[in-house]
């Protein structure tokens, strides 16, 4: 389930249509975040919440269609554009009553989520495996999730994304193979086999994560130890 970028302003603005449209969206994220999946569901509650603070802070123009018709959306700077000023003072003050009521609304949920995330966060264990070479934008992840003894490996390479205010590291990770982890089949082990058997970089980056949690890894683990990653990666830059 999912809400639109623009559903407060979606129909008629009326405050309980809207309202009811808010908490069933909400019901499900916290259903999930109930089951430790914290994503996209945050990841969607943070922009939505962001979302509506840019719509508060920057009301331009409105057209005299609105809200059935609107002019553009420009999403990278989260600024709305319309044509003319409305001057129906009762539909703004009901625009305005939602968007302060979803605010807080959402905000609870965010709160929900990330208190789920610091938790999850703070049971992760992250180090290398051997010596970290001078290039680290490109390696590879040793996730170890729960207490049991397959070891999910990944690919990993760190993207750079501009934003009009600053630059951002993102990281595109994929899965390549699982392991057994023994006395024998150590990190360092998996580590050589994977260079061995992969030959794209000779003396790679490897990270372990570990955890004695058992939470869902698409949802949860991996997007937190990713995040983890850039970190890591950001501090040693």
């Amino acid at each position: 389930m999912k809400l639109s970028e623009t559903w407060f302003v979606e129909g008629y603005i009326d405050f309980e249509m809207q309202q009811y449209r808010l908490l069933a969206y909400l019901k499900y994220v916290n259903q999930l975040f109930d089951e430790t999946k914290l994503y996209p569901q945050l990841s969607d509650v943070i922009f939505h919440y962001q979302n509506l603070e840019a719509f508060r802070a920057n009301k331009k123009i409105l057209q005299d269609q609105f809200p059935h018709k609107l002019d553009h959306i420009n999403i990278q700077k989260l600024e709305w554009v319309y044509k003319e000023m409305l001057e129906d003072d009762q539909i703004m003050q009901e625009l305005e009553a939602i968007t302060q009521y979803a605010l807080a609304q959402i905000r609870h949920t965010i709160e929900n989520g990330t208190e789920i995330y610091d938790f999850v966060e703070k049971q992760i264990h992250m180090e290398p495996v051997g010596i970290l070479p001078l290039y680290k934008d490109e390696g590879y992840m040793l996730l170890r999730p729960g207490k049991t003894t397959q070891v999910n490996a990944y690919t990993y390479a760190i993207t750079l994304f501009e934003h009009k205010d600053a630059r951002y590291r993102g990281v595109k990770m994929t899965y390549l193979d699982s392991w057994q982890y023994t006395i024998c089949n150590t990190y360092e082990q998996i580590k050589r086999e994977i260079i061995r058997n992969v030959r794209t970089l000779p003396n790679p980056a490897v990270f372990r994560v570990e955890t004695e949690l058992t939470v869902p890894i698409d949802e949860t683990l991996l997007p937190v130890a990713k995040r983890m990653l850039i970190r890591e990666l950001t501090a040693s830059a």
